[in-house]
């Protein structure tokens, strides 16, 4: 049985104070093994955030449905939908999302204090987890205190420490230099070797040669995809880039 699976998504907005109707997601479905590594691409206004924030259950589909090892994320109750989450997803954002007024090493522990985990559990699950992302010697600074790309790994941190079966990342290199972008994406890769399930969405070409598969979004709907098979990443970029290039052009 797939860990994630998608069937038949649709998604429906009505706008406030015209009552038109704006379709994001037309029909998508598709699945994701346990310990992939699946990149989502598309245009602007393809749906992709639409796509990730159902699958982070921060928003619900207008028709389809969700499962995450079988469960329905979209019948979840509203009242346990914020465990749910904690539990079982980890989130990595474009613009990291710490809080400047805790620490490093207090805003890793965020979710487990809100999961009421005993503290001897927290100090042990981080010192697993801090050597293996470089982030050590940060643990006592503040988010204001470090480098873009230390946040991120920061941002990585809070997200690992619960051990979810499913991170989703929300362009994560959007806001990094090229040092820095490499440093994520060789942790992103270090960690799916380690069997983490992984779906990011992002607009880097470079990010998505990452990944081990390549989803492409267009009008709302799954138009193309991209094994890795024996490909490096170098043929995966040049795979990928062919790709966009026939999306720009209007290709079918």
């Amino acid at each position: 049985m797939p860990l994630l699976e998608v069937k038949n998504l649709k998604k429906i907005y009505t706008t406030r104070f015209s009552s038109q109707q704006v379709q994001a997601l037309s029909n998508v479905s598709f699945t994701v093994e346990k310990g992939e590594y699946v990149a989502i691409m598309g245009e602007s206004g393809s749906g992709k955030t639409t796509l990730l924030n159902i699958l982070a259950s921060l928003d619900k589909p207008t028709q389809g449905e969700v499962l995450l090892n079988g469960k329905s994320m979209t019948a979840i109750k509203e009242k346990e939908i914020s465990e749910f989450r904690r539990k079982n997803l980890g989130f990595v954002f474009q613009d990291f999302n710490l809080l400047d007024t805790f620490s490093v090493k207090d805003n890793i522990f965020l979710p487990l204090v809100l999961s009421k985990e005993a503290y001897p559990i927290m100090k042990q699950k981080l010192n697993i987890l801090a050597p293996k992302l470089g982030i050590s010697h940060l643990l006592e600074k503040y988010p204001y205190e470090i480098s873009g790309g230390q946040k991120q790994r920061v941002a990585v941190a809070r997200a690992l420490i619960t051990q979810p079966q499913l991170i989703l990342a929300d362009e994560p290199t959007g806001a990094l230099d090229s040092k820095s972008t490499d440093q994520l994406l060789d942790i992103f890769h270090e960690i799916n070797k380690e069997g983490q399930t992984i779906l990011m969405v992002t607009h880097s070409t470079k990010a998505a040669s990452f990944a081990n598969r390549v989803l492409f979004i267009r009008d709302g709907m799954v138009f193309h995809q991209i094994y890795r098979g024996n490909q490096t990443n170098e043929q995966m970029y040049q795979s990928i880039s062919d790709t966009l290039t026939l999306i720009a052009a209007g290709g079918k």
